[in-house]
């Protein structure tokens, strides 16, 4: 398990979150799901779509680099989704092969690479 820095949540809790939005849930949905507050959700989806292009960026480069003939997520329905599906397709092809990612989840592994994830300010 990974928490994220200034998080109480799990990174693996936060993930979901970010899944189901990507998903076409909206954040009220979200929260209800997972037990959480209504503005922590929103919270985490939003800074998530700050970055949202650089962590594609980031996790598409890993999955790319991780074999030798990698397939890259599939343009998904914008940025947001984009991006969680490169941190799918980087967790899939093996990209996080070490110990933390042995015993996390692929929202663990990705958050242990990127910790710019889990940052509070823009």
């Amino acid at each position: 398990m990974f928490a994220l820095v200034r998080r109480v949540d799990l990174a693996e809790v936060i993930g979901a979150a970010l899944v189901e939005k990507a998903s076409g849930h909206g954040a009220r949905t979200i929260a209800a799901r997972l037990g959480r507050p209504v503005d922590t959700v929103r919270g985490w989806l939003r800074r998530f779509a700050l970055r949202a292009e650089h962590i594609r960026a980031y996790f598409t480069v890993l999955l790319v680099d991780a074999g030798v003939d990698p397939v890259p997520p599939a343009a998904a329905a914008g940025a947001f989704a984009d991006a969680v599906s490169a941190v799918a397709g980087a967790w899939s092809a093996g990209a996080f092969a070490d110990a933390v990612s042995a015993v996390a989840g692929a929202w663990s592994a990705a958050a242990s690479r990127w910790p710019l994830v889990g940052e509070v300010s823009p």
